[in-house]
């Protein structure tokens, strides 16, 4: 896909998330409208994936998202790649549904390698699967996914040290540093200080780049995929911004975790489409 299709494709998964959380009641809409143009290039553009899941990864790119609680967007992503019918995301939040709150291995969605949302493990279990494809001889790399709140979590920093010890080079851990968490402003809650420095002093290679810009996301990951291989776990800051593309939830963390209503839906779903048309 080119530049224009993906933007297109994120237009339709910026309305399938919103949908999703207005229909549940129920979810988390600012972070992933924030995340959703490095969500869309990750899977349509810069991994190598099987056409069939398979739970066991041999041979191809795997991701692992971490801050499982912006699964409406995973959930959009995993469906418009084709492991599931569109139509199930209906069904978000759900008695019975496959597609849970928080992503589950229980249901066996196609797509879905491990329970998160327990923030802070999803570092320790990309860091274990890469060095697992390493002794494999699996050249394929491991991508994830992380809250800059997230990090606040202790078990991130002896990952991202055990990672760079044991030179886990085909490791791109992605930061989603939109500045907002639950509870307000990260830097309010528990600054984070500098994560370039942090990274690096533990050994990391660091990338930058603005997460909601679709040019520099696809840059910005072959660059990280040039830097992987070469003795160091790669980091990618990526800034974004919380509610991207819906102006009402723009910059805030008071959207991180409610519904819009009837009225903000049909503005959401305007907004979304005026400058992109349907996927």
């Amino acid at each position: 896909m080119n530049t224009g299709q993906l933007r297109e494709v994120a237009s339709q998964v910026r309305r399938d998330i919103i949908r999703m959380v207005h229909s549940a009641q129920s979810g988390h809409p600012g972070g992933s409208l924030g995340c959703t143009d490095f969500m869309v290039a990750l899977y349509f553009s810069a991994m190598k994936r099987k056409e069939t899941f398979h739970m066991d990864g041999i041979d191809e790119d795997l991701f692992f998202l971490s801050n499982g609680h912006i699964s409406p967007l995973f959930y959009s992503v995993l469906a418009r790649t084709g492991h599931f019918p569109v139509s199930e995301l209906a069904t978000f939040r759900k008695l019975e549904s496959r597609l849970q709150g928080h992503p589950a291995t229980l249901e066996h969605l196609p797509g879905i390698r491990i329970a998160s949302g327990s923030l802070g493990q999803g570092m320790s279990v990309a860091a274990g699967a890469a060095l697992a494809k390493k002794l494999n001889k699996d050249e394929h790399l491991v991508y994830s996914l992380h809250g800059d709140g997230e990090l606040q979590e202790g078990q991130n920093w002896e990952a991202i040290m055990f990672a760079a010890h044991h030179k886990i080079d085909n490791l791109i851990a992605t930061i989603d540093v939109n500045g907002q968490q639950i509870d307000g402003p990260t830097n309010a809650v528990m600054g984070l200080g500098s994560l370039h420095d942090k990274f690096t002093a533990f050994g990391w290679d660091v990338l930058e780049m603005n997460g909601n810009d679709m040019v520099e996301v696809l840059d910005g990951l072959e660059r990280a995929k040039a830097a992987a291989g070469k003795g160091k776990p790669v980091c990618i800051l990526m800034t974004t911004v919380m509610g991207q593309g819906i102006s009402f939830m723009e910059g805030t963390h008071e959207w991180h975790g409610i519904a819009p209503n009837d009225a903000q839906l049909a503005t959401g779903l305007l907004e979304a489409l005026e400058t992109l048309g349907d996927y």
